[in-house]
């Protein structure tokens, strides 16, 4: 979203990014720790037991380099970014595979 936000601005768009304008970093820090907490509280409601917690560490990780990472006023960093969150999918969906299986191996 912050890559055309002067393009929003122009045609009169209300994004996110022009939303959370300075404190994009806050934001996006409460909206993927709300995320990953209610993923946890999915999968340990779906009986993913305890090992769901120490796998989703991962995909949280990814989320910390991602704020550290971001640079709101560079639009390639931005932009590489928005599509590492494929990544962050594919971590979730490991944390929770491997979680499922060790519960049924248990």
């Amino acid at each position: 979203a912050h890559q055309d936000r002067e393009d929003d601005a122009i045609i009169g768009v209300k994004s996110t990014a022009r939303l959370f304008a300075h404190n994009t970093k806050l934001w996006i820090s409460i909206l993927f720790a709300a995320a990953l907490a209610l993923f946890l509280a999915a999968g340990l409601t779906a009986g993913a037991g305890p090992w769901l917690a120490l796998f989703m560490l991962l995909p949280a990780a990814h989320i910390v380099w991602q704020v550290r990472t971001l640079k709101i006023g560079d639009s390639d960093t931005c932009l590489m970014l928005f599509r590492s969150n494929e990544k962050f999918g594919w971590l979730m969906m490991a944390a929770l595979v491997a979680a499922a299986l060790l519960n049924a191996w248990r």
